[in-house]
């Protein structure tokens, strides 16, 4: 299964990310190895989405990061 998550930052700011093991990928986010949240720790997930296939959680994450999808998202998920 694939995870897609939406974190929230320290600043306000959200993080979409897509993962197959969301619990390993958060030790990452929270020891400042991700670029985008390493300056806005701490972070806590608001919503994460199960996928049974792998192509279909890539691309619901690209459609969450277009500008229709991000509108969606803040409307519906966060």
């Amino acid at each position: 299964a694939h995870t897609v998550y939406i974190l929230r930052c320290n600043d306000g700011r959200h993080y979409v990310g897509c993962t197959s093991n969301l619990k390993n990928r958060l030790l990452r986010h929270n020891k400042g190895e991700v670029r985008f949240t390493s300056s806005r720790l701490p972070v806590e997930v608001v919503t994460q989405i199960l996928f049974k296939e792998k192509y279909k959680a890539f691309f619901f994450e690209k459609y969450l990061k277009s500008g229709s999808g991000a509108a969606f998202m803040y409307k519906r998920l966060v």
